[in-house]
């Protein structure tokens, strides 16, 4: 014999399926990374007391401004991101949500993330410096260049080292900095050609850039529209598109002559 329910009652009983897969959603482990503005590295300078750029078999300048690069900080691939934290993270501005597989290899542990990020950096500082020493027309078998960068991976300090490496060898080409004295960051990767490659996560590398006394910011031109999204007040945008380009914009900064584009 079965008792009838009361509409209350009924209510309450059909009501527990959702409420348990609500709490399931809430609490369930989600594919994202939090991601925040991360240190930023003056590349003309020291890193943790070693210098960052090294060279020998070339005469080597002394240079005044900062050549920043810049990075975000994500939280680990093996940290629980849940719902209430991709809410929280989407409505801050000095926080974005990101695919995990947008920061970090699909599949890896920590151990081989870290040794893929190694890799990365390893392969970005030899392409920055070909690219570097290809635009000055010097040969690597007679300028040896060494780049260190302590607790920083993957490939989106390419075009500042590249940057850096010109500054200390040739300035802006006339005896003056390539920085005009300035405080610049930027990112991007780059090859050995010269061309300049997109990185994710610019929003948060302007702020970090800003936070660290910079004035001007080169971004990748294809990602102009996500730095524009959150730009910190009295920071200039210059888009890059290759090493030759981005060059020959910081010298029309420098010296106010000819144009230097904006996004």
């Amino acid at each position: 014999m079965f008792s009838r329910l009361t509409r209350p009652q009924a209510i309450a009983v059909c009501a527990l399926p959702v409420v348990a897969l609500l709490a399931t959603a809430v609490l369930a482990p989600l594919p994202f990374s939090v991601a925040q503005p991360g240190l930023t590295a003056n590349v003309l300078g020291e890193n943790k007391g070693t210098e960052v750029i090294t060279i020998s078999g070339a005469p080597v300048r002394d240079t005044r401004g900062q050549l920043r690069m810049t990075t975000i900080e994500a939280t680990s691939p093996d940290t629980r991101v849940s719902l209430p934290d991709v809410i929280d993270s989407w409505f801050r501005t000095d926080q974005a949500v990101m695919p995990r597989d947008s920061v970090y290899p699909s599949g890896d542990n920590v151990k081989e993330i870290e040794r893929h990020n190694e890799e990365q950096m390893k392969e970005s500082q030899d392409a920055a410096t070909q690219a570097a020493l290809g635009y000055l027309g010097l040969d690597d078998k007679d300028v040896e260049v060494s780049l260190k960068l302590a607790d920083v991976g993957g490939p989106s300090a390419g075009l500042l080292f590249s940057l850096g490496i010109i500054d200390k060898l040739d300035g802006d080409g006339t005896g003056g900095d390539l920085t005009g004295g300035r405080v610049i960051a930027g990112t991007g990767t780059i090859d050995a050609a010269g061309r300049v490659g997109a990185v994710g996560g610019v929003a948060l590398k302007t702020q970090a850039a800003k936070r660290d006394g910079a004035t001007v910011f080169l971004v990748p031109k294809a990602e102009c529209g996500d730095a524009r999204a959150e730009l910190p007040k009295g920071l200039r945008l210059i888009p890059v598109t290759t090493l030759k380009s981005t060059v020959s914009s910081l010298v029309a900064l420098e010296t106010g002559k000819g144009s230097v584009p904006s996004c």
